[in-house]
């Protein structure tokens, strides 16, 4: 257990569900060597920014995955369960459809059996059905929250609960003694980022969290063309001039100034704080920029 594991020994097979975490090859990612699961192809949240519409056909209509179980169960058995397994990253493991099919409970109970390690990343708070698993395996949570305000959320995030119950979520977890952290993500100029805002959002969220992950936005052609139409001239070209490989950045100056002035605050509440592929490593004050620093190792 001692050496690091090696990517080659990792690198799942053909044709497998969970597959080694790699987010384009992009240079800034930090992450922690991991692999990834999305329990279903598409995303009923309909978030303006999101970026899947830009390789997933009919990204926004959720569909279950044939002989899902089975096949996670397949891959069980045939990765190192020393890495920890994100869920999710293309698509929130916990969106309407999963009242329904319960996919998700039905992965995290195999992961738990098979020893392994997740981290969960959702808008919803129906992560609390799962309490009895998650409170019980090697596992931590992430909750994504871009602001505190219904009306930005209902026009940005049409299909996600509401910030209310995101925060009600962390504060469950938490008293549940669930590791949890909060995702800014994405933060965008001219929309979410008013400084009193964010201040009233750390104040809340000191109360729930003990990490903070921040992450600006990062348009790309269709989900800039949503945004524009819905925020108009609030979004300006000349903002997003920066490009790394194919994604278009923020101003490097303005990412700066915002992440550096959010790493102050959010360890001046307590939390740890990290950064999201921005090229800014020196702002990172926690054992990684994704959250898997905070699953407990210490579970049967």
């Amino acid at each position: 257990m001692g050496s690091s594991p090696s990517r080659e020994f990792n690198k799942p097979p053909e044709g497998s569900l969970i597959k080694l975490f790699d987010p384009w090859k992009s240079p800034l990612c930090t992450c922690p060597l991991k692999y990834s699961l999305n329990p279903y192809t598409g995303c009923a949240h309909r978030c303006l920014y999101c970026y899947i519409t830009s390789y997933i056909p009919d990204a926004f209509r959720a569909r279950p995955k044939a002989r899902l179980l089975s096949r996670v169960e397949r891959d069980l058995r045939k990765i190192d369960l020393r890495l920890p397994i994100a869920i999710s990253n293309s698509t929130d493991p916990y969106q309407p459809l999963e009242r329904v099919r319960e996919d998700t409970r039905s992965v995290l109970r195999a992961i738990g059996s098979a020893g392994g390690k997740a981290i969960i990343t959702t808008k919803s708070d129906l992560v609390l059905r799962d309490l009895d698993l998650i409170s019980a395996m090697k596992a931590a949570v992430m909750i994504t929250i871009t602001g505190l305000s219904a009306e930005l959320s209902r026009k940005m995030e049409p299909g996600a609960p509401l910030p209310e119950r995101r925060l009600n979520a962390l504060r469950e977890l938490r008293r549940a003694e669930v590791p949890v952290g909060v995702r800014l993500d994405p933060l965008i100029h001219g929309v979410n980022t008013e400084r009193e805002s964010l201040l009233r959002l750390l104040d809340r969220l000191a109360e729930c969290s003990l990490h903070v992950t921040a992450s600006t936005y990062k348009p790309r052609a269709d989900n800039w063309k949503r945004m524009k139409a819905a925020f108009g001239d609030r979004l300006r070209d000349r903002d997003y001039s920066e490009k790394v490989g194919r994604t278009r950045y923020l101003r490097r100056e303005i990412r700066e100034e915002l992440l550096g002035w959010l790493k102050e605050e959010v360890e001046k509440r307590g939390m740890t704080y990290a950064t999201c592929r921005e090229g800014l490593p020196e702002l990172q004050s926690a054992g990684s920029c994704d959250g898997t620093h905070l699953i407990p190792l210490d579970k049967d």
